[in-house]
């Protein structure tokens, strides 16, 4: 089992920065992929970022060249840089672990941080 705690979250204007963290507990998670979704209201949950153990990254079109996502294993914690914020950016983020057992994805979830973006 692993808890992920998310942390960094505010208001920002926009074109300002937030710096977001993900703290896992429970299980060491050097193995799994670890990312970040976001869900605006009234608009479904959609993926921000990911990173594989590996240190590989993918991101949305939407916040490439803006968002950097990186993980610490040795903290057990993934974060996400945003810079140059934008109203549209404004959501819940939520940030996950994924590690495959048996052949099953086992997914985990924080409770979400909120950031807002004021224009």
């Amino acid at each position: 089992q692993v808890q992920l705690v998310e942390s960094g979250g505010g208001l920002v204007h926009s074109g300002g920065s937030l710096s977001l963290s993900c703290i896992a507990s429970g299980s060491n998670v050097v193995n799994d992929t670890l990312g970040w979704y976001r869900q605006a209201p009234g608009k479904q949950r959609e993926l921000v970022a990911t990173i594989t153990s590996s240190g590989r990254t993918n991101s949305d079109d939407s916040v490439q060249g803006r968002f950097t996502i990186s993980r610490d294993n040795a903290k057990n914690t993934v974060y996400l840089q945003m810079n140059s914020l934008q109203p549209e950016d404004t959501a819940v983020y939520y940030c996950y672990s994924e590690r495959i057992i048996f052949g099953i994805p086992i997914t985990y979830w924080g409770q979400g941080t909120q950031v807002t973006v004021s224009s």
